[in-house]
């Protein structure tokens, strides 16, 4: 029934890393991103397309976060421990809708690495319990879709750009975050940001050492994921000056 497809309680198969299901959605998440860049100067031409675009792109991240908590509430299951957004796609995807409002460059700055690095890794080994049909599978990766699509849209509409020294900017936001969200987990016997163990679902983290020494190879892991994420702006650096 339609009913069971905003159920708790899973109806249906769980989800599988890699399914048909898995793969469908990771195309879909390529194609906008290669939409957005192929038509990001005709966009950033037009200010009423340009205007709708950023808000549309809000809405749908306003709405995945309220309708997240909406579930969680009807069904009962809204806890402290687990529901907050506190991690860290949650935070990047709060931290995009200021971006896109404030359309601020110290904002995506940092939202650049955290949440495209987030999302990509989310993405590709998703914490995720729910397969097709289920609300919370469209809910997954609709929010991390258009998390990396805000960043997208930032760079290629809005001509955003980030430097060397923003990659140990957000380095120090994000320990900052971590340590905070760290004392808060012990505070509340919770595992926000996996700070105290791993997850439950398959992941990148199952590859790594057990608590606490997984924590220092994450540090390790997103300082490498930013240097890459910054990569494209050094070449797009090297190309303009060779230009002049």
């Amino acid at each position: 029934m339609f009913v069971d497809y905003f159920s708790y309680e899973n109806p249906g198969d769980p989800f599988s890393l890699f399914s048909a299901s898995h793969l469908i959605m990771l195309g879909i998440g390529v194609l906008f991103v290669i939409t957005f860049v192929v038509f990001g100067k005709y966009i950033r031409n037009h200010s009423l397309l340009h205007t709708w675009v950023r808000y549309i792109l809000i809405a749908v991240l306003l709405l995945s976060e309220a309708t997240l908590n909406l579930w969680y509430l009807t069904a009962g299951e809204w806890d402290v421990r687990e529901t907050l957004p506190l991690q860290l796609c949650s935070l990047s995807l709060l931290m995009s809708m200021v971006m896109l409002v404030t359309r601020s460059e110290k904002w995506f700055e940092i939202v650049y690495f955290l949440g495209i690095g987030g999302a990509l890794q989310a993405l590709m080994t998703p914490e995720l319990f729910y397969d097709f049909p289920h609300y919370r599978y469209f809910h997954f990766f609709i929010a991390h879709i258009f998390i990396i699509l805000a960043s997208i849209y930032m760079i290629v509409v809005e001509k955003k750009r980030v430097t060397i020294h923003s990659v140990w900017r957000t380095m120090l936001v994000l320990n900052g975050i971590a340590v905070v969200i760290f004392f808060f987990n012990r505070w509340i016997g919770a595992n926000y940001m996996f700070l105290a163990h791993k997850p439950a679902n398959p992941s990148l983290l199952d590859y790594l050492p057990e608590f606490p020494w997984y924590i220092l190879w994450l540090e390790i892991i997103a300082a490498f994921i930013f240097l890459l994420l910054y990569l494209p702006f050094l070449l797009i650096k090297k190309r303009d000056s060779k230009d002049i």
